[in-house]
């Protein structure tokens, strides 16, 4: 079983405040912090509906067993380091080469070694993985979707009705996890 993970190393934003002031046709200064507000807002939005980070962060993230590293519940993922609880009670981390990290897109597992087999954990512990995840390069149709949500954003700053179907939607409809 997975635990809700913790950043530890928070995201950069992946859309600049120039970027968004372009998208939204604005040249004055004058809505920045507004502008960095939705960014942030924005990004929020788009990992809850695709649910997966974007920007890289590291993250670390508990479970119960070896077996529940078959499927990572979070991706895209670029690195793993994974500590555990010795039978003696001794914490210890795993080494990089008893483990193949299998990070295929938006499903990440993580493997022994050819030969490797998991080390045996105190009952009742809990193993930690330590995770850099999220996109490297923001994929373009990511960017664009978060655009569109931000020029909506602020230009209908009011509750209005949307239709049920958006570009917001078509663009993020492959990304989703």
């Amino acid at each position: 079983m997975w635990y809700p993970p913790k950043v530890t190393t928070p995201p950069t934003e992946p859309v600049s405040v120039a970027e968004a002031k372009r998208q939204c046709n604005v040249l004055h200064d004058d809505d920045d912090a507004l502008f960095a507000a939705l960014i942030s807002a924005a990004r929020d939005h788009v990992e809850r509906y695709c649910g997966t980070p974007l920007a890289q962060q590291t993250v670390e993230v508990k479970c119960d067993s070896f077996c529940d590293m078959a499927r990572l519940p979070i991706a895209p993922v670029s690195d793993v380091d994974i500590e555990y609880v010795a039978t003696d009670g001794t914490e210890q981390t795993v080494p990089d080469a008893a483990y193949e990290l299998r990070a295929d897109g938006l499903d990440a597992s993580v493997v022994p070694a050819y030969g490797q087999n998991w080390p045996a954990t105190r009952p009742r512990s809990r193993i930690v993985v330590t995770a850099i995840v999220g996109y490297e390069t923001l994929p373009a149709s990511i960017r664009h979707a978060m655009l569109l949500w931000i020029a909506e954003a602020y230009l209908n700053r009011e509750n209005a009705e949307t239709p049920e179907w958006t570009a917001f939607d078509a663009l993020l409809t492959n990304y989703r996890r």
